[in-house]
């Protein structure tokens, strides 16, 4: 699914305690959305973090079936019936995600589109590994043309269907999210309340680790490592969305996922953007928001954070110069102490 992928923009760093006497730390790792999950619970016995992480990754498991763009899903048949100009009744968790996915797209003045998967596909990302080749440029042309959006994707008792034919829904820059957010919902809902959840770089805690918040690493974009490190709080999530990982090189250029929708080209310019949420919603604005900021490059960033109530953000442009609010930086420690960011 693109963008659900293993651009581990986020790198959980973890300790197991040395000491006998110390709680429990219980680590599983999966594969599933294309990339690869952690879900790692602290202090509780090992049979209940077992039973409590199984669960999320069958959960993880669920929702990628339901939402892969490419291959046989829920998700699939409705671009299809969209490709015929027929509407197709959908679950309505789907259709819950559709309406939230259109309100985020509009807030963002349309930078996160889930309705350019056609795009996508034409870059070829919509594959598992993808060859360094351009597409034809008057193909690209004509789907800007066409301008997908999901204000032409309409719901209506059950049943969906799309003013544009053009429209091929992606929601690689949404699931992840939504998936951290089910996955805390289930550990709360098993009495879990240590716990950190990594899924292909978006995290997000529940509790501490001990007597210590969780400390995670923001990974650099060009260098094996962290570029930074933060402890995340209680219900917080951290995202990047960068160039680093879903690319191709050709000509000497990176050509990477991030497909910018006035263009119909991958955005250039940036290698990552980083965002920092919290709350009910906090693993799915972790995912969606950053694609906006990354889109909107060096010049547009800060407003579109603006523009999305995003406080807590960091840009890394194409130079590898470090712009970011003032919000986040008092809560990052760089791994080197020669780095002078751009507070804006």
């Amino acid at each position: 699914m693109a963008g659900l992928i293993r651009f581990l923009a986020i790198v959980a760093v973890l300790s197991l305690a040395a000491c006998s006497k110390e709680p429990p730390l219980y680590q599983e790792q999966g594969y599933v959305f294309g990339t690869l999950v952690d879900v790692t619970v602290y202090g509780e016995s090992e049979p209940r973090a077992r039973q409590a992480v199984n669960e999320v990754l069958q959960e993880f498991q669920r929702l990628h079936n339901l939402l892969h763009a490419w291959q046989p899903s829920e998700l699939s048949e409705l671009n299809a019936a969209f490709a015929k100009g027929e509407s197709k009744a959908v679950s309505p968790e789907l259709a819950a995600m559709l309406r939230d996915a259109a309100q985020l797209s509009q807030q963002s003045q349309g930078l996160f589109n889930p309705a350019i998967g056609g795009l996508v596909q034409l870059w070829g990302f919509h594959a598992d590994e993808f060859k360094a080749a351009l597409p034809d440029e008057q193909q690209i042309a004509q789907w800007v043309a066409a301008n997908p959006q999901m204000g032409d994707v309409v719901l209506d008792q059950g049943k969906v269907r799309s003013n544009n034919k053009a429209v091929r829904l992606d929601l690689g820059g949404y699931a992840k999210g939504y998936a951290l957010d089910r996955a805390a919902e289930i550990l709360r809902k098993q009495g879990i309340r240590n716990a950190l959840v990594n899924i292909g770089g978006n995290v997000l805690a529940l509790g501490q680790h001990g007597k210590r918040p969780w400390r995670v690493g923001i990974q650099h974009p060009r260098k094996p490592g962290a570029l930074a490190t933060l402890e995340l709080r209680d219900g917080e999530a951290i995202g990047t969305s960068g160039d680093y990982q879903r690319y191709f090189m050709l000509g000497g250029t990176r050509y990477c996922h991030l497909i910018d929708p006035r263009s119909g080209h991958p955005a250039q310019g940036v290698q990552a953007a980083t965002v920092l949420t919290r709350g009910a919603r906090a693993g799915i604005l972790s995912d969606a928001t950053s694609k906006p900021l990354f889109i909107a490059g060096t010049n547009g960033w800060r407003a579109a954070a603006l523009q999305m109530n995003l406080p807590e953000a960091m840009l890394v442009d194409g130079m590898g110069n470090i712009h970011l609010t003032a919000g986040l930086q008092k809560r990052l420690e760089f791994t080197d102490k020669g780095i002078h960011p751009q507070v804006e």
